[in-house]
């Protein structure tokens, strides 16, 4: 994890570049307004939101209002109100995506490809929720129904991500994968989910990617080299990555009051992921060629 100095500095370094870039490119409605400069800067911010998934609290209210507002006021003179600084969030979330892209790792030509469900809400209150209608969806994972939207995610053999995508809970696995892999390279491998040999054959021929999945029962066997055999089984590894995202980062919680406001903590809990000095890795030297 970066000490807060580390994760300002490499946060402000970026803001600096991206923010005369990105207000170029905004619209005006033409109207003479008021341009009031907020008590903390766009990095500041960032790096609050940011924080918060590193540290582990459950609940931000508490986090902004007690090691926040009380140990850290010197590092944030122009910290507001908890109110406040709410209100200001969404006007991060751009800046907040942009970022993220920055913190993917590069492709070693050996990726992991898999989803997993984001609730909004208990089963026994999707009748009654109205916070993102129209947004999600029903569906279903191995374990149970779920009422929510589906993180797609691609890590390299370093546990390092590469990509992700949010669609609703009940669209297939394989419909966002050519998307989700356009800047990758090599072999991409995943589980039953993602068999299908027009997607496969798709993939090799407009990305010169290899989709590699394990086979449903009854399915005729193939061929496959030993390597690619070994790398199949150690497919669990992008499931120590959701399980750190969902744990330790906290993407997921059904508290959210306004699409934005699950974005900012969805991104945000992913940039943390980033950060984290120790990832899920397979240890493996790709500079040898395999036995």
């Amino acid at each position: 994890m970066l000490s807060l100095e580390a994760l300002f500095c490499h946060v402000d370094d970026f803001c600096q570049q991206f923010e005369p870039q990105w207000q170029q490119y905004l619209l005006s409605s033409g109207a003479v307004q008021r341009q009031r400069e907020r008590g903390l800067s766009t990095s500041e911010i960032m790096t609050i939101l940011i924080a918060f998934h590193q540290l582990g609290y459950r609940n931000f209210k508490t986090f902004y209002t007690r090691p926040v507002c009380v140990y850290w006021r010197k590092a944030f003179p122009g910290l507001v109100s908890y109110n406040r600084f709410v209100e200001w969030d969404p006007a991060v979330l751009f800046p907040l995506c942009a970022y993220l892209r920055s913190c993917f790792g590069r492709c070693s030509g050996i990726s992991f490809v898999d989803a997993t469900s984001l609730k909004v809400c208990h089963n026994r209150r999707i009748n009654g929720h109205k916070v993102f209608d129209g947004l999600v969806a029903r569906g279903k994972t191995s374990v149970d129904w779920f009422f929510g939207f589906k993180l797609h995610l691609v890590v390299n053999d370093r546990g390092e991500l590469l990509n992700v995508m949010l669609t609703p809970g009940n669209t297939d696995d394989r419909k966002p994968l050519p998307k989700l892999l356009q800047r990758l390279v090599g072999k991409v491998f995943g589980d039953k989910g993602y068999i299908s040999a027009p997607l496969a054959l798709h993939l090799g021929q407009t990305l010169s990617i290899q989709l590699i999945t394990r086979l449903k029962r009854g399915m005729k066997g193939r061929l496959l080299p030993l390597i690619d055999k070994l790398l199949l089984r150690r497919r669990a590894i992008i499931e120590s990555v959701i399980d750190q995202l969902k744990n330790i980062s906290q993407i997921e919680h059904s508290r959210h009051r306004s699409p934005v406001n699950l974005m900012v903590n969805l991104v945000c809990g992913l940039i943390a992921y980033c950060h984290q000095p120790k990832k899920p890795s397979l240890a493996i030297d790709l500079s040898l060629p395999p036995a």
